[in-house]
């Protein structure tokens, strides 16, 4: 027989990479993670992760045992359901540019957690997802935050650069940008710093969603402020280059307000997620 939890714990270190991790979405200490997944492993007669001081791995055999145990917990949820309470929802609001083109995988993630626990997401500007937190629209609200400020819980910190096509030349004139919306904090924080700098710049392209923004980007239409773990694969960062201005750090910051047992597990699983990178 095999032990759930044990189960459960390899697949949050798989996911999350991480042994910290998966135990801050499981609500329990590191070392007690690493002693479940051990007697999996023994359990099993195979080695299921690779331990590295700062990442976790799977081995090939963990790769082979990846998709057997989510079925093995799900088919535990399915079987807990006649004694499950009443379907629960959480409203939770998450900046694009916080969590970039990943959010499908994301939210994927979060769903196997409690498959009867509904989501209503949205994704939209951190000014805006603030304004709606503070309303009570949204229980929990993932924001992009820019300079000081001390609410809140920082999941991660990133660096900013200038993102562009390599093959995109230096142009005569003022600066393209391309922007996600003509509201975004970061528009207004990359716009800011060039016209302190003096620098002249236009309006190349503003996207519906960040997968427009990364499509314009790798098609040369313009240079990008972005986060550095958000850029697109391929594009490099011409800031020191064009002698564009520095544009800093952010962080990236969770607001909740839930107070149920099950709501609480599933913002430490998006915590988890966030921090996980």
């Amino acid at each position: 027989m095999l032990d759930l939890d044990a189960v459960s714990a390899f697949l949050r270190a798989a996911e999350l990479s991480s042994f910290t991790r998966a135990a801050e979405a499981l609500g329990t200490a590191q070392s007690l993670v690493s002693t479940r997944i051990k007697r999996l492993e023994a359990s099993l007669g195979q080695t299921l992760l690779q331990r590295h001081p700062r990442l976790v791995r799977l081995t090939a055999e963990g790769e082979r045992f990846l998709p057997a145990a989510r079925e093995l917990l799900a088919a535990h949820e399915r079987a807990l359901l006649a004694f499950r309470q009443p379907m629960e929802r959480i409203a939770i609001g998450i900046s694009e540019q916080a969590v970039g083109a990943d959010a499908p995988a994301l939210l994927a993630r979060l769903a196997r957690h409690d498959p009867t626990l509904v989501i209503g997401l949205r994704i939209e500007p951190s000014a805006a997802l603030e304004a709606a937190y503070e309303r009570g629209e949204l229980d929990v609200a993932v924001m992009l935050r820019l300079g000081q400020g001390r609410t809140g819980e920082v999941l991660r910190r990133d660096v900013f650069g200038w993102f562009a096509a390599p093959a995109l030349s230096r142009p005569d004139g003022p600066l393209p940008l391309v922007n996600l919306v003509a509201e975004c904090r970061l528009r207004l924080h990359a716009v800011a710093a060039l016209e302190r700098a003096g620098i002249a710049w236009r309006e190349a392209f503003i996207g519906g969603g960040m997968a427009a923004v990364l499509a314009a980007i790798e098609g040369g239409l313009g240079v990008s402020p972005l986060a550095t773990r958000i850029a697109p694969r391929g594009a490099v960062d011409i800031g020191a280059e064009w002698g564009l201005p520095v544009l800093g750090t952010s962080e990236v910051v969770l607001r909740s307000q839930v107070s149920t047992p099950r709501a609480n597990a599933f913002v430490r699983e998006l915590t988890a997620a966030f921090r996980a990178g």
